[in-house]
């Protein structure tokens, strides 16, 4: 077993000349005019390295607003959502004894933040607490740090041990805070630290996107207990100057023909299934064919909830879980292509336990001449297994060759892990180096999942340039820093807004950036995109009027002398 690690091993700069009065206690130098001032484009504050950060006017502006409001910001990814926190936090660490806490929801963005910090901060006493499969890991110690650096469900873990609380936290910093919903364990984190938490300490709370729902955005904004919401968009005022723009284009290929014969086949399957539904009593508000996947899972609740002995469900139930495997082998065919429809198949028969709706779904004469006519494709033609494969390798080797002399960065995301190995093996054929970046779940001996070693280390090989392409799943859609990627390509389109911006994110950092989305004619691709766009214009208004009516809450509470959210602690 791994020993736990001192806290003066874990900062990188704990050793580096550090004063014993820092480490015995850390000061707290007199204020500098205005907070911050900004010296040939470096920030200076008495607990920032000189020289060392770089802040943009309304970098400097957001955190001021933190000073003294709870406050969510909204910004575009790579546009320095970590630089605001830490502005925020060098100077909250100035004015009080408290710590800085900072959440974020994976292991790799906890090591890239409290990284950001060790660089921009002088060496004050950083901790890490972060997970494990087995028992979880802490690099420093709660009492005597200054900012530690986390994921949720650890802090959550030691809070109900009763480890320690946070009464002295004078800074919550919440990353990715659109995870702030349902069962998340930002919600309980959040609504114990507003009961403890001591006069004046504050909520900083980060997104790029908070979601396209007034629902899902003033849950976010309820749960975290801000009323200031700030956002900024590339196209605003103070903004568009500082940043690269990014292009989207589309791509569309065709379904082949051999990929639409087995459609048809599901197709009919599917329909027939529906139909029995329908006769039950189900499924009657929509067309067949506009079905989604959202609209399966919902059924099964309607199920459940309709009154009667349980054995009267049983049959509702089981062909609801048929059409639910049918809807996903059929989007799988359309949007990933042949190879991960059979992979889908072959996964269902491998199941050590499968129900009997999995075996039915098998059996099906539709589905048994599907997967006969997808495995006699793979079997004895050359085509690739989706078109997308061939548009992808076109762009992959237009954007090499424009960049001669230096070395390119390609991201491509795929939704599936079956879809990613076929997207590496095809590239790989090409001669190109390819890094795979997955989660940690291992699902058999052929698709291994990843740990914070294995991430780290291609991460780094993708940001040093030992190799141009990188093709991830949605674990590289948040947050992650990788500088100066020139193409960002989406395999499929997605519907979820939030996910759509995360990934469009990783480009346009600090050159021009390009995002390419491959889409199918006439298949899911198509609703799947147009949900995405609509959603996308959603949430921009809706946060901006959120945003305007945080400001005049405010305006109001300041000209009847009350004080902001949170002041009173």
């Amino acid at each position: 077993m791994s020993r736990q690690r001192r806290l003066d091993e874990f900062s990188p700069a704990a050793g580096e000349g550090v004063a014993p009065a820092l480490r015995a206690g850390r000061p707290r130098p007199d204020a500098l005019p205005g907070v911050w001032s900004v010296v040939e484009g470096h920030v200076e504050h008495p607990l920032l390295r000189s020289g060392t950060l770089r802040a943009l006017p309304f970098q400097i502006d957001l955190a001021r607003i933190g000073l003294t409001e709870d406050l969510l910001v909204v910004l575009p990814t790579g546009l320095g959502k970590t630089v605001i926190a830490a502005l925020l936090a060098a100077e909250v660490l100035r004015r009080d004894v408290g710590k800085v806490l900072f959440l974020a929801p994976t292991r790799p963005l906890v090591q890239q933040h409290a990284e950001s910090f060790a660089r921009w901060l002088l060496p004050l006493r950083l901790a890490r607490f972060t997970g494990t499969v087995r028992r979880p890991v802490r690099e420093g110690a709660w009492d005597s740090a200054d900012c530690v650096f986390a994921t949720p469900e650890i802090v959550q873990n030691d809070l109900a041990s009763g480890r320690y609380d946070l009464t002295d936290v004078a800074l919550a910093v919440f990353d990715e805070a659109h995870h702030a919903v349902g069962k998340y364990v930002y919600v309980p984190i959040a609504a114990r630290y507003l009961a403890e938490r001591p006069k004046g300490g504050r909520v900083l709370a980060l997104t790029a996107s908070p979601g396209g729902r007034d629902e899902r955005i003033e849950e976010v904004v309820a749960a975290l207990g801000v009323r200031r919401i700030e956002a900024r968009s590339r196209d605003d005022e103070g903004v568009r100057e500082y940043v690269q723009p990014v292009t989207v284009d589309y791509v569309w290929v065709d379904l082949s023909p051999t990929a639409a014969h087995i459609r048809d086949r599901l197709d009919e399957a599917a329909h027939a299934t529906a139909r029995k539904l329908q006769k039950m009593g189900y499924l009657r508000k929509k067309p067949i064919a506009s079905l989604s996947v959202k609209d399966l899972i919902a059924l099964r609740a309607e199920i459940f909830a309709r009154p009667g002995p349980m054995v009267r469900r049983f049959g509702p139930l089981f062909h609801q879980l048929v059409l639910l495997h049918l809807h996903h082998a059929e989007e799988r065919l359309e949007t990933q292509g042949v190879a991960p429809f059979v992979q889908y198949l072959d996964r269902l028969a491998a199941k050590p336990k499968p129900s009997r709706g999995d075996l039915s779904v098998l059996k099906l004469p539709e589905v048994v001449a599907a997967r006969a006519a997808a495995e006699a494709f793979l079997r004895d033609t050359r085509e690739p297994s989706h078109p997308k494969l061939d548009a992808l390798v076109d762009l992959v080797r237009t954007t090499l060759a424009a960049a001669p002399g230096r070395r390119a960065r390609i991201l491509v995301f795929a939704q599936y892990r079956d879809t990613i190995q076929t997207i590496q093996a095809t590239l790989e054929q090409e001669g190109w180096t390819v890094g795979r970046f997955v989660g940690q779940s291992t699902r058999d001996s052929g698709d291994r999942g990843m740990n914070q070693k294995d991430q780290a280390r291609i991460l780094s090989g993708f940001r040093d340039g030992r190799f141009p392409i990188l093709v991830a799943s949605s674990v590289a859609e948040e947050g992650l820093d990788v500088p100066d990627v020139d193409l960002v390509v989406f395999f499929e389109s997605v519907p979820s807004e939030i996910r759509a911006i995360q990934r469009r994110g990783r480009t346009g950092r600090s050159s021009l950036g390009r995002v390419v989305v491959l889409l199918t004619r006439a298949t899911r691709d198509v609703g799947y995109q147009a949900a995405e766009v609509r959603r996308e214009k959603a949430m921009h208004r809706i946060v901006r009027r959120l945003s305007a009516e945080g400001r005049r809450a405010r305006a109001a509470d300041e000209a009847e002398g009350r004080p902001a959210a949170g002041d009173s602690g």
